[in-house]
């Protein structure tokens, strides 16, 4: 695989990690800027926030901009605000500062992966997204553990200045190995066009079935630990190699789903993983039941979910990016505004499940939204098959 492919992956990797490390450091944060914990867990909110609706405006107004332009711009403001956000003593300034560098973060992460798929070999689309995608469980595996030991360490300014330093080595290798070709700035089609493409049933309806989806996955996750401990009395360290197991489980996978999006076409294949999630969430449901259950086999269970939850992402970029044509970056765009709603709406719609009907039905409720999920992507690929019919019927006349 190409030198710029793994340039992407570092790319991506960056953004995330960025996104996340913010939580390990919150307690350092709040002391030293004298605010409530929960006051500065908003860093996190507003970034995300950011994204959800940053991603699909930069997404249509930047189509035609030059991709190393976009990068270096991007990255250039990512470092910029990551090093302002190292020396500021006003919480109100780094809330700022987290939005500007999220909204660097949303200018560019879709357009890693339309890179990614633009520039892949024919039949092999599904596995250059995933190299990219693994960015993402790389920043969870990895990025957030290491940016939470320095500012464990050396204070949480320092998890900024390493993130800038990040940003900066990711752009460096980005302008090293990307080709010099000129861009396809003429293919890329009109906004009311685009806005026409992303609303169409196959792309709309895909979209908010990642929605859905997301939403159950990220609901299950945030709260699997209140889960654990209420069905098998999990120790603390046991509910870590849970945790620990699921990542590096969804690295794995998310490389399984790119070859199997490959081998069996992306609906295939997200068919196949929306599926096991909701098996596997119901079968969570009934050990509810039969508690307390041995930890040694919710383990299994929790290691297969957590693959099972990444399977999926290469194969909604890459039927995105197959039925979207010339506003695939555009599509990607909104896939990681509905991704990040959907994690938004997950540790949500879980709190209020735990706080009402409590852990017992958290996993019934994800089943649900999974159940959900797949309708509407059967709804999603019934509509493109209609569409691709009535497109050979127009030809045939």
């Amino acid at each position: 695989m190409p030198a710029w492919l793994f340039a992407l992956l570092a790319a991506a990797f960056v953004f995330y990690t960025d996104d996340y490390v913010i939580a390990g450091v919150l307690p350092e944060i709040a002391r030293d800027l004298e605010v409530s914990e929960a006051h500065a867990g908003q860093l996190v909110t507003v970034f995300s926030l950011t994204v959800t609706l940053a991603a699909p405006i930069a997404g249509v107004t930047l189509a035609r901009a030059s991709r190393r332009h976009l990068f270096t711009a991007s990255f250039v403001i990512f470092v910029a605000a990551n090093l302002m956000a190292a020396t500021t003593n006003s919480f109100g300034l780094l809330v700022a500062l987290r939005i500007v560098a999220a909204i660097a973060a949303a200018a560019s992460t879709p357009a890693v992966f339309a890179y990614a798929a633009e520039r892949a070999p024919e039949g092999h689309i599904g596995r250059y997204v995933a190299v990219v995608a693994l960015g993402v469980t790389g920043s969870i595996a990895a990025g957030v553990p290491i940016g939470t030991w320095i500012g464990g360490h050396y204070g949480w300014r320092a998890t900024f200045v390493s993130m800038a330093v990040a940003g900066a080595a990711a752009l460096a290798l980005l302008l090293a190995t990307l080709p010099r070709e000129r861009d396809k700035a003429g293919e890329v089609p009109s906004i009311p066009e685009q806005l026409r493409t992303l609303a169409s049933a196959p792309v709309s309806l895909g979209l908010l079935a990642n929605c859905v989806l997301m939403t159950g996955s990220m609901m299950m996750l945030t709260y699997m630990a209140p889960y654990l401990a209420a069905v098998s009395k999990a120790s603390v360290d046991q509910r870590a190699l849970a945790f620990s197991l699921s990542g590096f489980a969804g690295i794995v996978c998310i490389w399984a789903g790119g070859k199997a999006t490959d081998r069996w076409g992306p609906d295939r294949a997200l068919v196949a993983g929306i599926s096991i999630f909701t098996s596997i969430m119901a079968l969570l449901g009934v050990l509810w039941f039969a508690r307390p259950v041995a930890f040694s086999v919710l383990v299994v269970v929790g290691t297969i979910w957590g693959g099972m939850a990444f399977w999926n992402s290469p194969a909604i970029q890459a039927r995105l990016y197959l039925l979207a044509g010339p506003a695939a970056a555009q599509a990607l765009a909104l896939n990681t505004s509905s991704t990040y709603l959907g994690v938004s709406l997950g540790g949500a719609i879980g709190g209020l499940t735990l706080s009402t009907l409590g852990a017992g039905l958290l996993p019934a409720v994800a089943a649900a939204l999974g159940l959900s999920a797949l309708a509407l992507l059967t709804l999603a690929i019934g509509a493109s098959k209609k569409s691709l019919s009535g497109e050979a019927a127009v030809a045939e006349h």
